[in-house]
């Protein structure tokens, strides 16, 4: 009879076979990853203090002969800088504040609120989010047009004020608070109003902030809208205003005061993003388990 063989051991933490596959496994996704993103974005910027000569040539520079900041000066007269950024400033708060405010009410509403086929309504926000939302750029041009929204700001809102992710993500997580609380403000006398603002929003912000920075995002990057709806400077917002930039800055010598104007447009919402990021990974996490 033969002896029963003893377990193999478990292989040690810093073994070269355990490093080798966290390497592989984990860090060098990770640092590939990283440079997809962030190389680009780097070159952008570099590319921004460059002249013409040190862009489009065949001997690659990766860092320019000096910080000359002309591109961006350049790039802020060529066309109204600062009209884009006001207007793009008004579309994103205003936009984003309402797609918010709505997909907190309507989350709400299909959680706390009993109502009939309130799962059907559920399921076709569900499907909304499966329809590409080039779908309904065609009639959304015919309805604000027929409107007078034309080379407006408010023709660029309009279309985009629902926002099935938001309510999506915020229905999730209103699952996952206990009843009691809302049991106790209910035995208080608070009605609706008062239970969602003062019981289910203060212990929902993550959430609402990871909807509101997601939002936030979307309305400044959006591009194909208010591309379609306006052709006028004064109704632009800063990406359509980037094409306005590239069309009078076409030759070799408007890439770098074409890249100067893309890193203006995307500085913004960067630092917004990096100073909240953190809100997505907890706001993301707490929707995600139910019961």
């Amino acid at each position: 009879m033969t002896a029963p063989t003893a377990p193999a051991a478990p292989p040690r933490a810093f073994s070269r076979a355990n490093l080798a596959a966290t390497l592989a496994g984990g860090y060098l996704p990770l640092l590939i990853a990283v440079l997809v993103v962030f190389l680009p974005l780097l070159w952008m910027v570099l590319s921004s203090f460059k002249q013409p000569g040190e862009i489009v040539t065949l001997d690659l520079k990766l860092l320019p002969e000096a910080l000359n900041p002309d591109n961006y000066k350049v790039a802020m007269t060529a066309v109204p800088f600062g009209q884009f950024f006001l207007n793009s400033t008004i579309v994103t708060v205003v936009g984003a504040g309402i797609k918010v405010l709505l997909a907190i009410l309507t989350a709400y509403a299909l959680v706390f609120v009993r109502f009939p086929f309130r799962n059907v309504i559920f399921v076709l926000i569900l499907v909304a989010l499966m329809v590409p939302p080039q779908v309904s750029i065609l009639p959304n041009y015919i309805l604000i047009a027929g409107m007078g929204g034309k080379n407006t700001l408010w023709g660029i809102i309009l279309p985009g004020l629902g926002t099935a992710f938001g309510t999506f993500l915020l229905r999730q997580h209103f699952l996952t608070l206990p009843g009691s609380i809302l049991e106790a403000a209910e035995i208080d006398g608070a009605g609706h109003w008062r239970r969602l603002w003062q019981v289910v929003a203060p212990v929902s912000l993550p959430s609402i902030a990871t909807v509101a920075l997601v939002t936030v995002v979307s309305e400044w990057n959006e591009y194909i809208w208010p591309l379609i709806i306006t052709d006028k400077p004064e109704s632009m917002t800063l990406p359509v205003g980037l094409t306005l930039l590239q069309n009078s800055e076409s030759n070799g010598a408007g890439w770098g005061i074409m890249m100067a104007g893309a890193v203006l447009v995307i500085l913004p919402i960067l630092v917004v993003f990096a100073m909240l990021q953190r809100y997505i990974v907890a706001g993301l996490t707490q929707g995600s388990v139910t019961g």
